[in-house]
């Protein structure tokens, strides 16, 4: 019988030992690793990120941040100009893992956000998503909204068991960001990483498929043009949604 820590939540079978153990997970196969593949929503498309086609257009929506403070919790940039940009990009956003995905906003054509799958450990079923630089123009929108939607969607389509979302614990927006889109605060990792010469304590946040269903249905009841008024403005709130 699965039971559940009044305590911690944490559900448990007792063994022949008397031990509590971990409940099963019946028929669990590895899931496989995310194609690259084109995802495609109302207001936006997450590309596979293609340096010679997004570079210069994600560059320049950057600059539109003056003061650099989009830069300020990770662990590169600004920077100076194209062509430190593209030899970052040439060395960090290219490989397997992480897998960056430009932001493709659907009505201009332009590239205006960057996001990557990471740390994608198959046999645990578990995979992050970070790297987010959400240049002004994607900030605040319904397309940043859906675009962590889809990623998130095919995440727990291709069969993960777990989501992940990390961020420095003084980042307050990217804290409030995973709150609102359904994550579960899971703690902070004290002094977890350097970053830029300074100390980083690393908030963690997590969905799990069991919480998916739940959170496809407020999502897409979001993202419903029904939710939004004729100047733009939501109805309904994605946090209240997915709070029910």
């Amino acid at each position: 019988m699965v039971r559940s820590d009044d305590s911690s939540g944490l559900e448990f079978v007792v063994n022949a030992l008397g031990q509590r153990v971990g409940v099963a997970v019946a028929d669990w196969q590895r899931p496989p690793r995310p194609p690259r593949t084109t995802m495609t929503g109302r207001t936006c498309s997450v590309v596979p990120l293609d340096v010679a086609r997004h570079a210069d257009d994600l560059f320049a929506s950057n600059a539109l941040d003056a003061d650099g403070r989009g830069w300020t919790y990770l662990p590169y940039g600004p920077f100076p100009d194209r062509t430190a940009y593209l030899e970052w990009m040439q060395a960090t956003c290219l490989g397997d893992d992480p897998l960056f995905h430009a932001i493709v906003d659907i009505e201009s054509g332009r590239a205006v956000g960057l996001a990557s799958y990471l740390r994608i450990d198959r046999a645990a079923g578990s995979i992050e998503v970070g790297h987010l630089r959400f240049s002004p123009t994607l900030q605040r929108s319904i397309a940043s909204t859906e675009a962590m939607y889809l990623m998130m969607k095919r995440a727990f389509d291709l069969g993960y068991r777990r989501y992940e979302w990390k961020c420095d614990a003084l980042n307050e927006p990217s804290r409030a960001a995973a709150e609102r889109l359904g994550f579960t605060f899971e703690g902070v990792f004290r002094q977890a990483v350097v970053v830029k010469g300074r100390n980083r304590d690393t908030a963690w946040y997590s969905i799990l498929d069991s919480e998916w269903p739940r959170l496809d249905g407020a999502f897409r009841r979001w993202l419903d043009p029904a939710n939004f008024a004729a100047d733009g403005k939501q109805k309904e709130r994605l946090s209240a949604l997915s709070a029910r």
